[in-house]
């Protein structure tokens, strides 16, 4: 490895495992990636993270070492003795920043697939269209995917081919300006994301959070759905359930909704059962 980063709490298996990000695979105790141009290694130290080809700027902007993590876990466990257990029990689960172009794509192609599913359909996309890195591809660029359409069929995304292609075409075009969504407040942002031809409630909430800094969004899936029906006696469509994490914890719902869905996902595994997308 050629740097350390002191960051902490980390844990790097639940942050890099949980499902925000679909480029990351552990290789015995190294996690492998791409970030941008590069193939990534991290490894789990003592209070923070071994790296290697990466700058550790782009590192800390990653793992978000500008989140004071510690008050927002007392924040959202407040009264809830749920989240205060879990907070115990995942401690170090920290959400990622990613980019916003990749992370917009990628939960586009997300749509009804599990996380298996999801990483086959977006390393194939990577490697059709991606410029070739060591010992990888980077994520493509929007024009990239225009040069040949043709060959993105072969990528076997279904459906979802015509979005991506209509997605990159807007985003290349100048009609969808990605980097001036992160300047939007979080209402204005979702509904911006919304007007893209895909991009339902659960989607444009991941790109708030994953993407956009907004640590108030709070996606529901089937997993959180299930989740907050058990646990807080709460059902119906999907406003009234995110409007309900947004409200009971707070400005750092996302970081609870992550909380919530690495539980299930330990319930449904340690019960055998297909994990399902985000």
């Amino acid at each position: 490895m050629t740097g350390f980063l002191s960051i902490a709490p980390l844990d790097l298996d639940l942050t890099l495992g949980c499902g925000q990000a679909h480029r990351w695979r552990k290789h015995g105790d190294e996690w492998r990636g791409v970030l941008g141009d590069r193939v990534v290694t991290l490894r789990q130290g003592e209070g923070g993270v071994y790296f290697k080809n990466v700058p550790a700027s782009r590192l800390a902007a990653y793992l978000r070492i500008d989140d004071d993590v510690e008050s927002i876990y007392a924040d959202i466990s407040g009264a809830d003795p749920l989240m205060r257990e879990l907070v115990e029990r995942y401690k170090g689960l920290r959400l990622l920043r990613q980019d916003p172009w990749e992370c917009l794509a990628t939960y586009l192609l997300a749509t009804n697939a599990n996380v298996a599913r999801i990483g086959s359909m977006v390393e194939s996309v990577c490697q059709e269209f991606g410029d070739p890195i060591d010992g990888g591809h980077a994520f493509p660029r929007p024009e990239q995917i225009l040069d040949d359409e043709e060959r993105l069929e072969g990528c076997r995304l279904g459906y979802r081919c015509g979005r991506l292609v209509e997605l990159a075409r807007r985003v290349t075009e100048g009609e969808i300006c990605i980097d001036g969504l992160r300047h939007l407040g979080y209402e204005e942002c979702v509904a911006k994301l919304k007007g893209i031809e895909g991009v339902g409630d659960k989607v444009a909430d991941c790109v708030s959070l994953f993407a956009m800094d907004h640590l108030e969004a709070f996606p529901v899936d089937a997993r959180i759905k299930r989740c907050l029906k058990d646990h807080y006696g709460v059902d119906g469509v999907y406003r009234k359930l995110s409007e309900f994490g947004r409200s009971r914890f707070g400005d750092g719902a996302g970081y609870a909704q992550e909380f919530l869905f690495q539980m299930v996902g330990d319930q449904r595994s340690l019960g055998h059962t297909q994990d399902g997308g985000r």
